[in-house]
């Protein structure tokens, strides 16, 4: 069976009791949704990905029928589980198990297909000592875990996610993706998260969209994810920490506009002036962060030198041979201190902005350098 998705422009959005929102209550370019159009198939998987207000979640709602559009026209065959809001879907008042009932009803389910996969949800969603409470008493990862486990264990032809993973944990989100990977041979899968890992582990198509508009659309999911991270620079330097030790007089790179060009080696200089008596230079950590600040990478520049009355400035000048970086954006960061004793003199966050450039589109941080050998018998 194909499960296609088509939308065309709204101008007005209405509530699930048909009451249009009033223009005057927030800029129409907040909260309009126009020209989207896009077709999902069983065994793929379309990311949805923006910055808060880019209109991602009125799509969903768009496409779960809880607002109606005013122009276009959606065609989705098959049965739809939607996980879009915290608890969404959900009576507050009637227990876990009551509200599995529930929405298996509404997905079409009859009573004995719910109550075949009764035990299978509630080991997964790994709440059975509280499956016979309201629903009101639950926490927002007992919501998520319950809601996921009804979605999945259905096995509905359609699954529209948004977001609600981040609530869980670790464990859990590692199930709910190995889950994910047996649905979807069989399921067409809407995913909205600001997790780029999430959306990169999953999804063979991406949509970026900007104040309710498509910005890109394509299979190519490292460009549509730098275009999302090209929206959240930050030039600015941070100084997080200072015991007035050290004061960090200029900062210098060899790099042209701060381009790193794959496998070619490139020079950073920091010079420092020394505003306490010291005995030892201080140890200079260097570390690298991908655009969702995860460190991916760090050195240490030390030379346990004695430092004399008379010195009052010091620098540090680092080569970084052969980097490995793929396309993005990175910056790095500095730490100084005391290698006998630990002590922290300064801390700089963002003091360098990097910007990778090659001739494809990737998203992992780094590649490894290999020799490799393919042999047919």
């Amino acid at each position: 069976m194909k499960s296609s998705l088509k939308y065309g422009a709204l101008d007005i959005i209405k509530s699930t009791f048909g009451i249009a929102i009033k223009k005057d209550l927030r800029p129409k370019e907040f909260w309009a949704v126009k020209d989207i159009s896009f077709t999902l198939r069983r065994g793929e998987c379309i990311g949805l990905i923006g910055h808060n207000g880019a209109g991602k979640s009125t799509l969903l709602k768009i496409l779960n029928g809880l607002y109606a559009p005013d122009k276009g026209q959606i065609v989705m065959k098959g049965k739809i589980g939607a996980l879009i809001e915290l608890g969404a879907g959900f009576n507050p008042i009637l227990t876990g198990r009551e509200n599995i009932y529930n929405n298996a009803s509404i997905l079409g389910f009859t009573r004995k297909d719910v109550e075949d996969k009764m035990e299978s949800i509630i080991d997964f969603s790994e709440i059975g000592q509280f499956i016979d409470m309201p629903i009101q008493n639950y926490s927002s990862g007992m919501k998520v875990r319950l809601g996921f486990a009804i979605a999945a264990h259905l096995e509905p032809d359609i699954l529209i996610i948004d977001e609600v993973l981040a609530v869980g944990d670790l464990g859990f989100v590692l199930k709910c993706f190995k889950k994910i990977d047996e649905l979807l041979p069989h399921t067409a899968l809407i995913f909205v998260s600001h997790s780029m890992p999430m959306v990169s582990r999953i999804c063979n198509e991406i949509i970026l969209m900007d104040h309710g508009q498509v910005e890109y659309y394509g299979n190519d999911i490292g460009k549509g994810i730098q275009l999302y991270y090209s929206k959240f620079a930050n030039n600015d330097e941070n100084i997080v920490f200072d015991n007035e030790t050290l004061e960090l007089i200029s900062k210098e790179t060899d790099l042209i506009q701060n381009i790193i060009h794959r496998n070619k080696d490139f020079t950073l200089t920091f010079k420092l002036k020394l505003k306490k008596t010291l005995s030892q230079t201080p140890v200079l950590y260097l570390e690298f962060k991908d655009k969702e600040q995860r460190p991916i990478a760090g050195l240490y520049v030390r030379n346990m030198t004695n430092i004399s009355s008379d010195t009052n400035v010091i620098v540090y000048s680092v080569k970084i041979k052969n980097p490995l970086f793929t396309l993005g954006k990175y910056i790095a960061d500095i730490n100084l201190y005391d290698e006998s004793d630990s002590t922290i003199f300064l801390r700089i966050n963002n003091i360098f902005e990097f910007i990778v450039h090659g001739k494809e589109e990737q998203w992992v941080p780094f590649e490894l350098e290999s020799e490799n050998i393919i042999t047919l018998n």
